[in-house]
């Protein structure tokens, strides 16, 4: 076997690229109309636009803290902040034009010549060691069929995955990395997609956002993330405190600091509109949002395939769609969780970041600099986890330049990666206190587990650690195979048992320790399987097999796996665009609302209660989600009472008069509705001292009494 070079840090090469100035952008051909330029930059545009216009507004939000400003005020500040933006982009990026257009005959003799995507050779890479590269491939397939297999009924150990998973990511960055240093030192140009590449991309795209319109996934957590762009619509202020079981007063949970902006950007939209905050949310912004996240997706497959990189982007896409059913399957986040912001930062802030990274990376530009500096941003404004799963992702990529002896490179992504969300956290939990991680997610899940939960098993399971053990060996060469290759060795680390526990008892962070498998581009990672080098006598058969292989793929997927729209994904599909809530439920919630009721908290079915601070922030619940009250302590009277009221609301307990009046006394309960099938809530409400004011017919049919005087 070839000498195998210690993983030491390797003497920095040359950097043939510039520090400064503007990123390369691809030339078009001399015939392409300003419309076909357009549309064959519009991908890049619309998603970079996207990340610098949200990050603006997440650095007003907590910037607003200081002034004490409405978020009306703040929303109306950040569209004057876009708009001269925009104007400023556009006139730098006419200037730039104009300077470019002296040498703009040379370069385009030289660049017409070229095609747009340069697509690797199907030999193979130089610099490979075979022995070492069927070594890497036999340790993933046992890896990936070893993993797929462990939750099925299969009695497998767990250590059979972990230690090969882990030889085949260590024998795969080595192999990246033996080529990288033995290989020319190339000028770096990123690959220009072509204007029927991007178009495709941006149909795609519009159609994943279509289909956001008639797809209702109802999840508990909407009562908080939707209950709270409601609040903040209907009130034009931000909650510090509780605002789900108080107005505003009680402690705020200390599991969710007050550092995202989503939800203050969606109510803060709302108000100033003039639409319901819910309405805002499922109708203008998710659409956006999908719109957007397939981009991300789409760029990122482009920038790391080697080949055929529609194909692949098809198959990623029908990885999403077909792949969904388990709670945290990357289907259910993907279209159905984007609202929520954790949702969006897996299925779009992911991907850009891997991109932003690989053109950092290749060309020191200041404009790939400032995008994960204003990534960073957006994602710390879209979800907490961002603080956790960043540092995990950028330590992947930064330890696999290092080797390579990119060392201040990778220094410099890393401190514009993580200072703002690190030093966003941090400042909050001096000004706010210590943050707490209580409830049923602190439950932990080891590696096994965690693998399962999110990259499955059987064999979508076999497919997910393919993709993930074989990724740096099919990933464009250079940048993209060594992060993929880093991803691979980082994710494996932690997937050897006793790691997860570690990090879980040392941080206290259980409660997202199962999402480290988000640090990975997986739908990207899927899609290059079927750019592998297939050995055929004609580039037709070669396709045509890279073909076949997709068709394998996405038929696994129809097969083995729970479609988006399915139900047992939890998931209604509706003939127009709705609300993603049961129908019946929202219709009670609004009908509940109608009606002159007295002052006092709701007591209704825990289903109704939970639909009703989606519907309105004017009527309070007795238990907006019992989930929470782990919060509050479960043993505490205030938590005991919401859960015996609720008990009697939903029928599944009969407690007598005695034992409900003190509760609801100490809750200033003012209404209670219930469903007609609940007789004993029926008969005993009015020995509570409530009388019947309301009924609803069929279907889900309601009764509902006041407080009497």
């Amino acid at each position: 076997m070839a000498n195998v070079d210690s993983i030491a840090v390797a003497p920095a090469e040359p950097d043939p690229t510039p520090r400064s100035g503007q990123a390369p952008r691809p030339s078009h051909p001399r015939g392409l109309s300003r419309v076909g330029a357009l549309v064959a930059h519009a991908p890049a545009v619309l998603t970079d636009g996207a990340v610098i216009a949200f990050a603006l507004f997440t650095v007003l939000y907590h910037l607003a803290f200081l002034g004490d400003l409405r978020p009306s005020v703040t929303f109306r500040i950040w569209l004057v902040a876009c708009v001269v933006l925009a104007v400023v982009a556009v006139l730098r990026a006419r200037r730039r034009a104009g300077a470019r257009a002296d040498s703009a005959a040379t370069d385009r003799a030289r660049t017409d010549s070229a095609p747009a995507v340069p697509e690797e050779p199907d030999g193979a890479r130089p610099g490979t060691d075979r022995r070492l590269l069927i070594g890497v491939l036999v340790a993933a397939v046992v890896a990936a069929v070893s993993a797929g297999a462990a939750g099925t009924s299969i009695d497998l150990t767990w250590w059979i995955p972990a230690v090969a998973g882990l030889l085949a990511a260590v024998g795969g960055l080595l192999l990246v990395r033996q080529a990288w240093l033995r290989g020319p030192v190339p000028t770096p140009a990123a690959p220009a997609p072509t204007v029927a590449q991007s178009a495709y991309a941006l149909v795609v795209s519009v159609l994943v956002g279509i289909s956001s319109f008639f797809m209702a996934r109802n999840t508990p957590d909407d009562v908080y993330y939707v209950g709270k762009s409601v609040w903040i619509a209907e009130r034009d202020l931000i909650p510090l405190n509780d605002f789900l079981f108080s107005e505003n007063v009680l402690p705020a949970m200390g599991s969710q600091p007050p550092i995202p902006s989503i939800e203050v950007f969606d109510g803060a939209f709302a108000n100033v509109v003039g639409i319901h905050a819910s309405s805002a949310l499922w109708y203008v912004l998710l659409p956006i949002m999908a719109v957007l996240a397939a981009l991300a997706l789409w760029r990122l497959t482009h920038r790391w395939a080697p080949r055929r990189v529609l194909l692949a982007f098809t198959v990623a896409i029908a990885y999403l769609y077909l792949v969904a059913g388990d709670d945290a399957a990357l289907g259910t986040f993907h279209l159905l969780r984007l609202h929520e912001g954790k949702g969006m930062f897996v299925s779009a802030v992911i991907p850009l970041m891997w991109l932003y990274l690989t053109e950092w990376f290749d060309t020191r530009s200041r404009r790939s600099l400032v995008l994960i500096v204003a990534l960073s941003i957006t994602a710390i404004g879209l979800t907490n986890t961002a603080a956790i799963i960043l540092p995990m992702l950028v330590g992947a990529a930064g330890f696999a330049m290092l080797l390579v002896g990119r060392w201040k490179a990778a220094v410099v992504a890393a401190v514009a990666a993580l200072a703002y969300p690190i030093g966003s956290l941090v400042v909050s939990r001096l000004v706010l206190g210590g943050m707490t991680a209580t409830g049923a997610d602190d439950a932990f899940f080891d590696a096994a587990y965690t693998y399962r939960r999110t990259l499955l098993f059987g064999v979508v399971g076999v497919i997910s650690g393919l993709a993930l053990w074989c990724g740096a060996l099919l990933a464009r060469r250079r940048t993209p195979a060594l992060l993929a290759a880093g991803a691979a060795l980082a994710l494996s680390v932690l997937f050897v048992p006793g790691v997860l526990e570690v990090l879980s008892a040392l941080s206290g962070i259980s409660v997202v320790l199962w999402r480290v498998p988000w640090l990975l581009a997986l739908p990207t990672l899927i899609g290059l399987l079927c750019t592998v080098r297939v050995p055929a006598p004609s580039r037709a058969l070669r396709r045509a097999a890279s073909g076949a292989i997709a068709v394998l793929l996405v038929a696994s997927f129809a097969l083995f796996a729970t479609p988006m729209w399915s139900s047992k994904s939890w998931v209604e599909v509706h003939p127009r665009p709705t609300w993603k809530l049961p129908q019946q439920r929202q219709a009670i919630a609004f009908w509940i609302k109608g009606l002159d009721r007295p002052e006092g908290l709701l007591l209704a079915p825990k289903t109704i209660m939970r639909t009703t601070p989606i519907v309105t922030s004017e009527v309070r619940v007795v238990l907006p989600r019992d989930f929470y009250l782990v919060e509050y302590d479960l043993n505490s009277q205030f938590a005991k009472d919401r859960l015996l009221l609720s008990e009697f609301a939903d029928g599944t307990a009969s407690p007598t008069p005695a034992e409900l009046t003190p509760a609801l006394d100490r809750l200033d309960v003012g209404t209670i509705c219930v469903y007609n099938g609940n007789r004993y809530a029926r008969d005993t409400a009015p020995q509570l001292g409530y009388q019947e004011f309301a009924k609803r017919p069929r279907p889900g049919a309601v009764t509902c009494f006041r407080r009497a005087g």
